[in-house]
Formats: C-alpha cells, structure tokens, sequence
C-alpha cells in the first residue's frame, strides 16, 4: 500500500521556523520524485517546492525563495521541508505528493499536480502574526 505521511505542522509565531518531513512507503523511493504543495483557506493548491531525484536539484516558487529548504533522505525514504522565517501568509495546508519519473526527474518535478500520483493527507502551518 502506498502511504505518504506528512508530519510536523503546528502553530508558530511569524518569525519562527518548523520543518516538515513527509515519510513515503510502498512504492520504490527513488523511481519517484516528492514535490510539496499547499492550500491556504479560499484558494487554489500551489506548489511550493520540489526535488528532483536523479540529481538533486531543486525548485522553489517565488514566494518561498530563501526562506524554505527541501532535503531527501533516501536511506529513510523521507522528504523535509524546513521553512525558516516563517510569514503569516505561509497559513495553508501542506502536503507532499509523488510523482513518478519516467524520463526527466526534473520536468516530472516541476509538474503540474495533476500529474502527480500519490498524495498524502496534508499537515497544518499556521502562522499567527
């Protein structure tokens, strides 16, 4: 059975950090890349940021530039998030997602999230001003 399991979430003051880790089981680690995407209240789900197996590379929106990192380990077939400086519109449901390669670890990376293929159940960030 596929699981992925987000963990980590809580309530934080702006400012201040969490680091979420999403731990994926039943399927083979690195044929998969595991992207994490969040939904704020009233909006559309957004990819934050992602990592590309293969090579390591990374992808980070915008909005999170210099402020998140996402890490790999593929010993414990987990996925970190750590978000540094945390703002209150960071405020969202986050969850991490996987995606299977089939050429380019990367494009399957930077995918759009419909093209993801598992999903686990979400972890809440809220950022209190």
């Amino acid at each position: 059975e596929v699981q992925l399991v987000e963990s980590g979430g809580g309530l934080v003051q702006a400012g201040g950090s969490l680091r979420l880790s999403c731990a994926a089981s039943g399927f083979t680690f690195d044929d998969y890349v595991i992207g994490w995407f969040r939904q704020a209240p009233g909006k559309e789900r957004e990819a934050v940021s992602c990592i590309s197996s293969s090579d390591d590379r990374t992808y980070y929106a915008e909005s999170v530039k210099g402020r998140f990192t996402i890490s790999s380990d593929n010993a414990k077939n987990t996925v970190y998030l750590q978000m540094n400086s945390l703002k209150p519109e960071d405020t969202a449901v986050y969850y991490c997602a996987a995606g299977q390669v089939y050429g380019s670890s990367w494009l399957t990376c930077i995918s759009p999230e419909n093209e993801y293929d598992y999903w686990g159940q979400g972890t809440q960030v809220t950022v209190s001003s």
